[in-house]
């Protein structure tokens, strides 16, 4: 899977838990002050991932780094689909 492909499945999740339309995402847009998400939907962002790009979150092993951004985010999915593919 793509970069980019990760960062089109985090803006159709986006879109669906903001009920509005999520589009050409920067890598540095800020998941918590730019793009206003709480936790419960920071949440919700996870699982809609899990299901769209077949990746497996363990709340245990995230890290608050791992969701300062768009970028931050994909690197993390990425990483979970590298580890899973092995």
């Amino acid at each position: 899977m793509e970069r980019s492909d990760v960062i089109s499945a985090v803006e159709q999740a986006l879109t669906e838990i903001l009920e509005r339309p999520v589009t050409d995402l920067a890598e540095d847009a800020r998941l918590f002050e730019d793009l206003h998400l709480d936790s419960t939907s920071v949440l919700e962002l996870l699982m809609a991932l899990e299901d769209s790009v077949d990746i497996s979150v363990d709340p245990e092993e995230l890290d608050m780094d791992n969701l300062k951004s768009v970028g931050s985010l994909t690197d993390y999915v990425l990483a979970q689909r590298a580890t899973s593919d092995v």
